[in-house]
């Protein structure tokens, strides 16, 4: 079963019918693009600050622009080494007299930083029409993973989707009465045990219920780890195994869930849980706390690992689809483009 909250399923356009004209339509699209662009408001404010001080301070592609260049994209954590590419493509686009002027220089940043988060990134989440699809979600503490969970049960079932939610962080009572509280919301099933209970034995037990009950999904939780301690990897890789016994191919979809604030460290733990269990997809919360929201682009370029899901604020609508020119779009909204602006 392929579900597009997971982004493995295109996006249909919009149908116009007799009840929708396209005008009627247009606002739905940039009311998102405006919800989008307000969660990215700190690291937005930050690129059209540095933008509209590079560009107002030079009147030439000169290497003292190019310095502050690199400035301006390395204080948002897009990364020294997208960093030094973009700027090495400028130059030699200036040198073939491709550009000009200053002010082409943010739409020739925007195109790069595109071509860079899309290409070569490969999804390896399980496309199945078997029931439940299995979701497990791992992370280190504090990152987001229950209110992840819930927001995207939220979500599912909104969409007609049966879910039950597999409450393994049995470390922590609280991630399970969370839990507990946003299945009733949501009108979802849970599987919990008593805090302290193996978690194995908890996504062992959600496995099968979600199997007998006929639930589309089943979304695993499980508790906070540092990427660095060996013995809560392998607890890892021991539900791993559970999960693909009693469910051949599962976990479908393996989601790992990143503190956006924590910026370049971010990129360090997904590396380490990506060797060491296999990530298909990242979801990166708390981005509209952070000024530092180019992590999203460094973690993609890095690893080539799809950024499947970003939140931006605390409602539900604003856990959302990651879609890389809308959020390129969304940064630079605000920065002048050429001898126009942004909307």
């Amino acid at each position: 079963m392929v579900f597009g909250l997971f982004g493995k399923k295109k996006e249909e356009p919009a149908k116009v019918t007799e009840e929708s004209s396209a005008d009627e339509l247009e606002p739905k699209k940039s009311g998102f693009f405006k919800r989008l662009s307000t969660g990215l408001t700190k690291t937005r404010k930050n690129l059209n600050d540095g933008f509209d001080r590079l560009i107002g301070s030079h009147a030439k592609l000169d290497d003292d622009f190019m310095d502050e260049l690199e400035e301006v994209l390395l204080s948002a954590d897009i990364g020294v080494d997208i960093t030094m590419r973009i700027v090495s493509n400028l130059r030699l686009d200036v040198k073939k007299n491709l550009l000009k002027d200053t002010a082409q220089v943010v739409a020739f940043v925007k195109k790069e930083l595109v071509a860079i988060i899309t290409q070569d990134v490969t999804d390896h989440a399980v496309e199945t029409d078997e029931k439940p699809y299995v979701v497990l979600v791992i992370g280190v503490n504090g990152s987001g993973k229950t209110t992840t969970i819930g927001k995207m049960t939220a979500k599912l079932t909104a969409e007609g989707k049966t879910v039950l939610i597999s409450a393994a962080d049995t470390f922590r009572a609280a991630a399970i009465d969370q839990l507990e509280e946003w299945a009733k919301r949501s009108n979802a099933d849970l599987v919990r045990h008593q805090p302290g209970s193996d978690p194995s034995a908890v996504v062992f037990d959600g496995l099968k219920a979600a199997t007998a009950r006929g639930h589309d999904v089943m979304i695993a939780d499980t508790a906070g780890r540092l990427h660095n301690k060996a013995n809560l990897m392998e607890e890892l890789k021991k539900i791993k195994k559970i999960m693909g016994r009693e469910n051949p191919g599962a976990p479908h979809e393996t989601l790992l869930v990143l503190d956006g604030a924590t910026g370049q460290n971010a990129v360090n733990q997904a590396r380490v849980f990506h060797d060491e269990v296999g990530v298909t997809g990242i979801v990166l919360t708390k981005l509209d706390g952070t000024a530092k929201g180019g992590v999203v682009i460094n973690i993609m370029e890095k690893l080539r690992i799809p950024v499947k899901l970003i939140g931006i604020g605390e409602g539900i609508d604003d856990l959302r689809e990651f879609n890389a020119k809308d959020f390129v779009d969304a940064i630079f909204t605000g920065v002048a483009v050429g001898s126009e602006e942004q909307e």
